[in-house]
C-alpha cells in the first residue's frame, strides 16, 4: 500500500512506458509527414475529443470497479483482524475460566491457550501466503508442530486444513475439561466468521473484473493515442508551432494512460505489489496483539513503511 503523497516520475512513467512509447511512434511521422510534405493529415479536433469521452466513461467505472474491490478487500481483513482477537480472547478467557474444576491442569490449559491461539496466527499467515501464492514453510513452522506442518505442507488449501485442525483441538478440549459447556459453540461463531474473510478473499482473487471493460479499455486507449496527432496537427500548425503538436500528444496520452493504469494495478489486491492491500503489516498486526493476550513480551518488530510503501 502506497503510504507516501508524492510518487517518482521515473517509476510513474515506468507504469506507462508502451502507451508514452506507441504515442511517440505515431506522433513524430505526423509532424514529419505534415511539415515536410504537406500532408494533408489532419482530423477534425472533434474525433478525438468524442472518443476521448467513451474512454473517459470507460476508465471511469473501471476505476470505482477497481477500487471497490481494493476496499473490500481491506474491510475483509479489517474484519480477520477483529475476529482473530475475539476468537484469542475467547480462547484464553474460556480455558482460565475452568480453573475452580476437579480435572483442572494448569499445565494442560496454558499449553492449550498457546498452542489455540498459535493456530489462529498461523491461520492468519496461512491466508496471506494463500492469496499471494507464496510458499514459506518456515513461517508456518513457528506456530505449529512438526506433525501439523507436515499435514498442512500437504494441504492443497492451507488455511482452510488450519481451521479443521483448530476445530479438532477444540472438541479435544472439550472432551478432556479444558473447555466446557457451550464455549465451543461461542468459538465456532468466531471461525465461521473467519472462513466466511477468507471466502470473500478468495472470491476476489479467482473472480477477475469483467474482461471486457479491460480489453475495450486498452482498446480505445491505443484508438485515442493513435487519433489524437492526427487531431492536434492542424490546429498547432495554424497557429505556426506545429512542433508543439508531439509533447502536447505526449502529454495528454500520458494523462489518460495513467488514469487508465490506476484502476488496472488496483484491480488485484493480493499480488504483492506496492499499491495492493498491506497483508505483511495485518499479519504483523495479528501476531504482535494476539502474543500480547497471551501474557509474551518478546514480540517481533512491528514492520514499518519502506520507503513510503507498507507491504
Amino acid at each position: 500500500m502506497i503510504i507516501k503523497r508524492n510518487f517518482n516520475p521515473i517509476r510513474v512513467i515506468h507504469y506507462v512506458k508502451a502507451e508514452l512509447a506507441f504515442a511517440l511512434v505515431m506522433a513524430v511521422p505526423v509532424w514529419l509527414l505534415h511539415h515536410y510534405h504537406a500532408a494533408a493529415l489532419s482530423l477534425p479536433f472533434s474525433v478525438s475529443a468524442i472518443l476521448g469521452s467513451a474512454l473517459a466513461i470507460f476508465i471511469a467505472f473501471r476505476n470505482n470497479s477497481s477500487y471497490g474491490r481494493w476496499w473490500e478487500a481491506r474491510t475483509l481483513w479489517g474484519g480477520i483482524i477483529n475476529s482473530s482477537r475475539v476468537l484469542a480472547r475467547l480462547i484464553i478467557a474460556f480455558a482460565d475460566s475452568h480453573a475452580h474444576q476437579q480435572n483442572y491442569d494448569r499445565e494442560r490449559s496454558e499449553r492449550f491457550k498457546k498452542d489455540l491461539v498459535y493456530q489462529v496466527i498461523g491461520w492468519v499467515h496461512a491466508l496471506r501466503l494463500h492469496l499471494r501464492q507464496q510458499d514459506d514453510p518456515l513461517v508456518l513452522k513457528r506456530f505449529f508442530s512438526d506433525e501439523e506442518t507436515l499435514a498442512i505442507d500437504s494441504a492443497q488449501n492451507k488455511p482452510n486444513y488450519i481451521q479443521l485442525l483448530t476445530a479438532r483441538k477444540i472438541y479435544r478440549a472439550m472432551a478432556n475439561g479444558t473447555l466446557g459447556g457451550f464455549d465451543s459453540f461461542q468459538m465456532e461463531g468466531q471461525l465461521l466468521a473467519l472462513a466466511n474473510y477468507q471466502g470473500g478473499c478468495e472470491r476476489i482473487k479467482n473472480t477477475p473484473l469483467l474482461r471486457q471493460y479491460d480489453y475495450f479499455t486498452r482498446l480505445f486507449l491505443y484508438t485515442f493515442i493513435l487519433l489524437l496527432p492526427f487531431s492536434l496537427i492542424g490546429d498547432f500548425t495554424r497557429l505556426g508551432y506545429d512542433f508543439l503538436m508531439i509533447p502536447v500528444s505526449l502529454t495528454v496520452s500520458f494523462v489518460f494512460a495513467v488514469i487508465g493504469k490506476v484502476g488496472e494495478v488496483n484491480e488485484d489486491p493480493f499480488e504483492n505489489r506496492i499499491t495492493d492491500v498491506p497483508l505483511t503489516a495485518l499479519c504483523n498486526t495479528v501476531e504482535r496483539d494476539l502474543r500480547e493476550m497471551l501474557g509474551e513480551t518478546n514480540l517481533p518488530a512491528k514492520v514499518e513503511t519502506q520507503n513510503g510503501f507498507l507491504f
